[in-house]
């Protein structure tokens, strides 16, 4: 891509951030939209020689592009009747989903914990000429007051059990009465279930595999759709 037909001021975040690190775009398509996703370039490079697996709770997931955000993507962008539908990215990541979803005709809020996290969103969202999408730094256990939204969605977002409570009270607060949450997680994840059995005092939930064929293995991706439950 040529970074100089970015807008001045993400033009300004993508030269700031390629000071530091190798950049790349990944392409995919979400409908007739065609979507340009910044990453770094070499993982390792990011990680300055820290071992990812000293302490797995910083490694820093959100720099990989995992199979269940492209899975979710898929979903949202496929979703037809969204004009004037907001919708709320949880841990968004680098963001594919949301911006999926925004090529889709939603209006999307892409949240996540970190200013370098919204900082690789905004260039991909120029970049992907996608304009009027929010982006909010978000703490779970102290979320922000926002309006509600039709439809909640995060991929590989369970990685943390202390953070399953918050979560569930984020859906409860954020979730429009006749909304709904999608959510695309690794068959293997173990806080899934965990999750799911916390949610379903308060929530219909629904469950589809979407499985993925690569390099000879066999991935599972598990969709749910959470709605709240009618008294």
């Amino acid at each position: 891509m040529d970074i100089r037909t970015l807008p001045d001021t993400e033009r300004q975040i993508y030269n700031r951030i390629k000071k530091k690190y190798d950049l790349t775009f990944d392409r995919f398509r979400a409908g007739d939209q065609k979507i340009r996703l910044l990453k770094v370039a070499d993982i390792e490079q990011f990680l300055d020689g820290k071992d990812p697996f000293a302490n797995v709770s910083e490694f820093p997931f959100w720099v990989r592009l995992w199979d269940a955000a492209m899975v979710l993507a898929y979903v949202l962008g496929a979703q037809k009747n969204t004009t004037g539908k907001r919708l709320l990215e949880l841990g968004s990541g680098l963001g594919a989903a949301g911006l999926a979803a925004a090529a889709a005709g939603f209006d999307v809020t892409l949240s996540d914990s970190e200013d370098i996290r919204l900082d690789f969103q905004r260039v991909s969202a120029a970049a992907s000429k996608l304009s009027d999408i929010t982006l909010v730094r978000m703490d779970w256990i102290d979320p922000p007051p926002l309006k509600p939204f039709d439809v909640l969605a995060g991929a590989e977002i369970l990685f943390r059990e202390e953070l399953l409570q918050p979560l569930l009270q984020i859906f409860k607060t954020y979730l429009a009465p006749d909304g709904l949450i999608y959510l695309a997680h690794d068959a293997k994840r173990q806080s899934l279930p965990k999750f799911l059995k916390l949610a379903q005092n308060d929530f219909d939930i629904a469950l589809k595999e979407q499985v993925l064929k690569r390099d000879g293995k066999t991935i599972t991706i598990i969709i749910n759709r959470l709605r709240h439950k009618k008294n």
